[in-house]
């Protein structure tokens, strides 16, 4: 009996043996003689809207050991220390550890080295070819298309985000060897070809990419400002055509060894980072308070209604002030198109309140306040809006002229890109279509319209509004000779651990043109400027130098003929 319960036992194991464990048998024995150098597919390119090659690759391969096959150890460990700059103790560990089959010993290395290393033939020791990202212009868009690791994997920006889409397919080289993987006489070798990854091409225009980075390299120097950021905005779809973060690195160098330094440098604060806008923001409680008006809301101003010239404003006991003194008639006769030109904060505290919460709030949420614009990026911060069942008049009162709100670069260019264009809220986006690497579009990405935030009429009213904000009001540094520009300046002092910094600010403007038909929108801003920081002086002169660097890109003639 017992030598039957025996028997049975080693047939039910040599069952389990040739039958449920055979397939990995296979692959142990298979790997034990056969050995496979790796061909690393070539990563995709990323490209501007027009096919500029923005991040490409550059020939570059990787050495590898197998420890078993090795003949000297100490001379190759000495060889390959001298030319790889690797300690030579590290590489004797790894090839007499005995732990592994296979060990990488460098990356990305340039073809000088390879033919450096093939003169001495060493046993063991393999290379492949593999792919070294190159990015054309340095440290321009370094925030949004980020890098890869030294394995070419892509670990920041649209190379993280879209790296299942980049990466490709890697391939290898299967060749036959003897049990220490050395490889026989006659040896069979298989070529599994790799396949490329596609190429991403981009909503950027690489053009005004540039002309951005210029404008904002040269205010941040004279600003003395802690940064400085910037996006550019086809208002009509809100495509991505730039986007500036600064100070900037050179994604040809990036800087890996400090940690510190690196995440700093590489955030992309246009869609991460938040700040109150300020006087930016009244974009929004003006197109609110024009809907309601043409739906017939009693409780908006008409666009001649004459506001109270008051300097101030009294909010459950909290006062708020105009930043002009009002004196000698000064903000006085104040229909909405002037308190937009004068920027006058009590005008604007009045229409909120009047609107009311649940009508407001309406608004900032349709606008895309408090959530995420949808932006193919990530790490996007959704901002800060006090809950409408928590929101107290004097907290809306304050969002009426962009205080007690906190937004993102991204969430209020796109906001105000549907109060001008006819009123029509677009998902922000960088991507445009997807490239085959033999030249054919895989797929063509659509924009995504995400609501309808107010009329087209109540859109041009508004736009008209603006325009006469750069033509007479606060935003004229924006003003460009023969063209219809708009815009809205703001200036918010910065919070710091619940209290006003003092002396600290953020500057900004967004601006749009032609306003009449919105093809370009600016969003500029300027963190802590030193000496003046009125975003009148700072924020508009810049967006008004980037409007017409696009002028002479694009060729655009005058919209208005001058004398």
């Amino acid at each position: 009996m017992a030598i039957t319960f025996i028997f049975f036992i080693i047939l039910g194991r040599l069952l389990y043996v040739q039958v449920a464990w055979s397939s990995e048998l296979k692959l142990r024995a298979s790997d034990q003689w056969n050995r496979e150098i790796p061909i690393i597919a070539q990563r995709g390119k990323i490209t501007d809207r027009n096919g500029v090659i923005l991040a490409g690759n550059r020939t570059s391969y990787s050495v590898f050991l197998r420890p078993n096959a090795v003949v000297n150890a100490e001379y190759t460990a000495t060889i390959l220390s001298g030319i790889f700059k690797i300690d030579p103790n590290a590489i004797l560990e790894k090839i007499k550890g005995g732990k592994v089959s296979e060990v990488t010993i460098a990356r990305q290395t340039d073809k000088e080295s390879i033919e450096k290393l093939a003169s001495y033939d060493l046993a063991g020791v393999y290379y492949s070819r593999d792919n070294s990202r190159s990015y054309t212009y340095g440290d321009a868009l370094c925030q949004v298309l980020g890098f890869t690791a030294s394995d070419g994997t892509g670990v920041a920006g649209l190379e993280r985000f879209y790296n299942t889409i980049l990466s490709g397919t890697d391939g290898e080289i299967t060749y036959s060897t003897d049990i220490v993987g050395i490889e026989t006489e006659n040896s069979k070798v298989l070529y599994n070809e790799a396949s490329p990854g596609d190429e991403i091409r981009l909503t950027v225009d690489i053009d005004i990419q540039l002309a951005a980075e210029d404008a904002m390299r040269s205010v941040y120097k004279s600003s003395g400002a802690k940064s400085v950021a910037c996006v550019v905005l086809d208002p009509r779809n809100s495509d991505v055509l730039a986007m500036v973060n600064y100070p900037s690195y050179d994604l040809n160098e990036v800087p890996r060894n400090d940690t510190e330094s690196l995440n700093a440098l590489t955030r992309n604060g246009i869609v991460s980072d938040i700040y109150e806008p300020g006087s930016t923001f009244k974009i929004i409680t003006a197109a609110a308070d024009i809907e309601e008006y043409l739906r017939g809301n009693p409780k908006a101003f008409s666009t001649s209604y004459v506001f109270n010239s008051s300097r101030t404003r009294t909010v459950d006991g909290t006062k708020i002030k105009c930043w002009s003194d009002h004196a000698n008639g000064k903000h006085s006769n104040q229909t909405l198109a002037v308190a937009l030109n004068n920027s006058c904060n009590p005008c604007f505290t009045d229409i909120a309140l009047s609107l009311g919460k649940e009508t407001f709030y309406s608004y900032l949420q349709n606008f895309g306040f408090g959530k995420d614009t949808g932006i193919d990026f990530s790490g996007e911060a959704v901002g800060m809006l006090v809950p409408e069942t928590a929101v107290r008049d004097c907290d809306l009162a304050r969002i009426g002229f962009g205080q007690t709100v906190a937004v993102t670069g991204v969430q209020l260019a796109c906001a105000a890109a549907a109060a001008v264009n006819g009123g029509n809220y677009y998902s922000p986006r960088f991507l445009k279509s997807i490239i085959s690497a033999d030249g054919k579009t895989v797929e063509e990405k659509k924009p995504v319209l995400k609501n309808k935030v107010i009329s087209e009429k109540a859109s041009q009213i508004l736009a008209e509004m603006l325009e006469g904000v750069v033509k007479e009001g606060s935003g004229k540094h924006a003003y460009i000779e023969g063209y219809k520009v708009g815009g809205k300046t703001g200036t918010a002092q910065k919070y710091e651990d619940g209290h006003v910094a003092q002396g600290k600010y953020v500057s900004s403007f967004v601006g749009f043109f032609p306003a009449d038909d919105p093809q370009y929108l600016a969003l500029i801003i300027v963190d802590e400027p030193q000496g003046v920081y009125y975003g009148s002086t700072v924020a508009a002169p810049v967006a008004g130098e980037i409007f017409k660097d696009i002028i002479k890109i694009k060729n655009i003639e005058p919209f208005e003929r001058t004398e």
